[in-house]
């Protein structure tokens, strides 16, 4: 697997490509805290999650 970290509208993105499956793999904590401006996206999609 090969880590990279990606960037959106100035935001740091975790992802990781998977050579067997060949797909990438994103981090959804680091894709909230990108699209809501959340102070704390993880808080923020632990609440998503749980409704």
């Amino acid at each position: 697997m090969n880590n990279e970290i990606k960037i959106f509208e100035g935001n740091q993105i975790c992802s990781i490509w998977d050579n067997e499956q060949e797909e990438w793999y994103f981090s959804v904590v680091d894709i909230v805290g990108a699209l809501t401006d959340s102070k704390n996206p993880r808080d923020y999609w632990y609440r998503v999650k749980k409704g």
